[in-house]
């Protein structure tokens, strides 16, 4: 038996592969251009742009719907942050007299074809009797928010809060976007 020779009984395992793509050589550099590399005009104009809208669609309607249910990534700068999730939060749990506001408006719109003149002048003091309670409930309203964002998130925090929570107030609850997370009288801690 040779000195150096390997015994013919032994079988030689294989070495097993790496799981994690070593063990190949870099591409070179024409490889990688090549592999990459698709026309800059499309072949086929009509389908690229129809496919291009198409994915516009698609990312608009994520987006919407991303705003919708108040996802952080898709809402404007106006709505981002903790403080304005509190605030709308706060906001919607509230029962508001300025969300009646538009109701009440269009009651006095069709109340003014009324040919009575009684009937006009009386439903002119209601609106401005109600525009006057609303905002005073505003006003409470920004005055309740900016307190409660102080004692949570401390001072500094409370700047557009009172804004913000009017104009949402202002709207009825299905009008809002994003849509109210809470439900009424469910006020946040």
């Amino acid at each position: 038996m040779p000195l150096f020779s390997k015994p013919k009984d032994v079988v030689v395992q294989p070495e097993p592969t790496k799981a994690n793509g070593k063990g190949a050589a870099t591409p070179k550099r024409s490889q990688q251009v090549a592999r990459n590399q698709r026309p800059l005009v499309p072949t086929d104009r009509k389908e690229a742009k129809k496919e291009s809208r198409e994915q516009m669609a698609k990312l608009r309607e994520e987006q919407r719907l991303g705003f919708e249910r108040g996802d952080e990534r898709y809402l404007p700068a106006r709505d981002k942050g903790e403080v304005k999730r509190y605030v709308r939060d706060y906001v919607d749990a509230r029962l508001s007299v300025a969300m009646l506001m538009i109701p009440a408006m269009i009651v006095v719109i069709i109340l003014t074809f009324f040919e009575s003149m009684d009937v006009r002048l009386i439903a002119n003091v209601v609106l401005w009797a109600f525009i006057a309670v609303a905002v005073l409930d505003c006003l409470l309203l920004s005055f309740l928010v900016k307190r409660r964002i102080t004692a949570k998130f401390g001072p500094g925090k409370t700047k557009g809060v009172a804004w913000y929570a009017s104009m949402r107030a202002a709207q009825l609850p299905f009008m809002r976007m994003p849509k109210p997370q809470v439900k009424l009288f469910n006020f946040p801690e």
